[in-house]
């Protein structure tokens, strides 16, 4: 009786939209095929699963479960490589996040190079389920063939509990809707002016009420992986330090030892470019946070550093800047991260920064300072990635795209809609404006090959808990995940927000707080 209903719904729905195997797919594949034989039927108890490699578990697990939640089967695995439904690993496919999924009258295959491209593909099948309702009732699943790649390698979204602490059950929560749409990096903005909120075994005084202890970084950092997240850590420097000085007030500058130091109160306050002890803390904290995560990077901020009110009036920075033969302050920024950088490095890890120029406005013509090659840049300052992709170009450091006109999912999505707190009078960035996002901003492929991704940023300080980071993320974060996965000529606006509506209620009905952008509908 639910499959006749079902059915007869699906008939319904039929008249009033197009609706087939692709309805649902976001980020949309690059490349697909539809395949002419009769879909292929899933029996529950009969039809099993293959797996080539031990580390397609957690893929297959997950693969059971969308058959579970979607059809109501339950499909166990086989140690025959003739089942019906096969994950293979292979090595000899080109692009280490390439998979092609196969589906046809006799059963599914998704292969991949790696793990995390099968993974992928079965995040596909989630998707091509949700949107082919009609077949999907049926306990069936389309013909098709979905070759697919990423156009971009590093797919992120960024947190920011350290000015409104989340649990690590909510960031676990978030990880579980981002690789819906095939995002593969997670960065943690740890430490600022509001918190520290990594717990550091050499100085324990860093954190307070709420912060992270290695143990539960640890499970997080595990939970991650297994979902082929990268959890890259974020500790700003050398401002946005408010909550190291209050513990250690002698790493400031000279002329700011005495004063006040209230962690979420006091702002604009930096480290001292010219104090040893500030170096031998810092080498010691980025040994630890090496050991702590695998990842690849470890992102310094670097960023909103405010020189004029610190360096410039510091005695220990200017007796540096005259021996230096330094003529600005920010000059000092040089040997600063030339040796903050060093510790990063000597642990085996790439460093990440914030892309800062010689104008915060355009126009803008050159970096604040010289940085080292082996740096990767995240350029974000509205209007001027333009100008940070020519000069990453010029000067050979990797480039990030977060441009806060397109990728700031904190900023408000509709004149007058939420943050309705610590609204600094940001502007608008609507479904549609993130939807436009081109990282590679039109230009030549040579003179967009050094970009390694996006990232959508989510700073907290209007964001309190994980039901408003959801709400702020939503859709605009499957526009953005659209953004770093497909390439330009397989984009469509039109195409997005029919793709937009399944997603959308597939979330709500996994309890995700999300926007529902009324304005894109054509009122009649």
């Amino acid at each position: 009786m639910r499959t006749f209903i079902c059915i007869c719904l699906c008939a319904l729905a039929g008249c009033l939209s197009a609706q087939n195997c692709t309805s649902a797919l976001l980020p949309m594949p690059n490349r697909i095929l539809f395949g002419k034989e009769k879909p292929f039927a899933v029996h529950s108890g009969k039809t099993c699963i293959y797996l080539n490699q031990s580390e397609l578990e957690f893929a297959a697990h997950s693969l059971q479960d969308i058959l579970h939640d979607r059809m109501q089967v339950e499909v166990p695995f086989s140690k025959s490589d003739r089942a019906d439904i096969r994950l293979l690993i292979d090595p000899a496919m080109d692009g280490e996040e390439h998979y092609r999924l196969e589906t046809n009258t006799k059963g599914m295959v998704i292969r991949g190079k790696t793990a995390a491209a099968v993974y992928y593909g079965v995040m596909t099948v989630d998707q091509l389920l949700l949107g082919d309702m009609c077949v999907t009732a049926q306990k069936k699943i389309s013909s098709v063939i979905i070759d697919d790649a990423p156009r971009f390698s590093y797919r992120a979204l960024m947190l920011d509990p350290a000015r409104n602490f989340l649990p690590v059950e909510d960031v676990k929560f978030f990880i579980d809707q981002m690789v819906r749409y095939k995002y593969n990096t997670l960065q943690l903005h740890l430490t600022d002016d509001q918190g520290w909120r990594v717990e550091i075994k050499e100085y324990p005084g860093l954190v307070g009420k709420d912060y992270y202890t290695q143990e539960q970084l640890a499970d997080l950092i595990q939970y991650a992986a297994k979902r082929h997240v990268e959890i890259v850590p974020e500790l700003d420097i050398p401002g946005h330090t408010v909550a190291i000085l209050a513990t250690y007030p002698e790493l400031g500058c000279t002329h700011t030892d005495t004063l006040p130091k209230i962690v979420g109160k006091t702002l604009d306050l930096m480290l001292c470019a010219n104090n040893e002890k500030v170096y031998t803390v810092y080498r010691n904290i980025i040994k630890e946070i090496s050991e702590l995560f695998p990842s690849r990077y470890i992102h310094l901020g670097g960023d909103e550093a405010v020189v004029e009110k610190n360096w410039t009036k510091c005695e220990r920075c200017q007796a540096m800047m005259k021996e230096l033969g330094y003529q600005k302050a920010s000059q000092l920024m040089i040997p600063f991260f030339d040796r903050m950088l060093t510790f990063v490095q000597e642990n085996g890890k790439t460093p990440i920064l914030w892309c800062e120029l010689d104008r915060i406005y355009p126009p803008a013509n050159d970096y604040l300072f010289p940085y080292p090659k082996n740096v990767t840049l995240v350029s974000w300052r509205g209007g001027l990635t333009p100008t940070c992709l020519e000069l990453t170009r010029k000067y050979g450091n990797p480039l990030i795209m977060a441009p806060g006109e397109y990728a700031y999912l904190d900023y408000p999505q509709y004149k007058g809609d939420l943050p309705e707190f610590n609204n600094w009078g940001m502007p608008v960035t609507t479904l549609e404006k993130c939807y436009q996002f081109d990282p590679g901003y039109g230009v030549s492929a040579a003179d967009q090959a050094h970009i390694q991704g996006i990232m959508g940023t989510l700073w907290g300080e209007a964001i309190r808990d994980m039901n408003r980071v959801t709400y702020m993320t939503y859709p605009r974060g499957m526009a953005l995940a659209e953004a770093g996965w497909t390439q330009m000529e397989h984009r469509d606006w039109e195409s997005f927000k029919k793709r937009l509506y399944p997603n959308m209620m597939n979330l709500m009905k996994k309890g995700v707080s999300l926007r529902v952008p009324f304005e894109i509908v054509n009122r009649k």
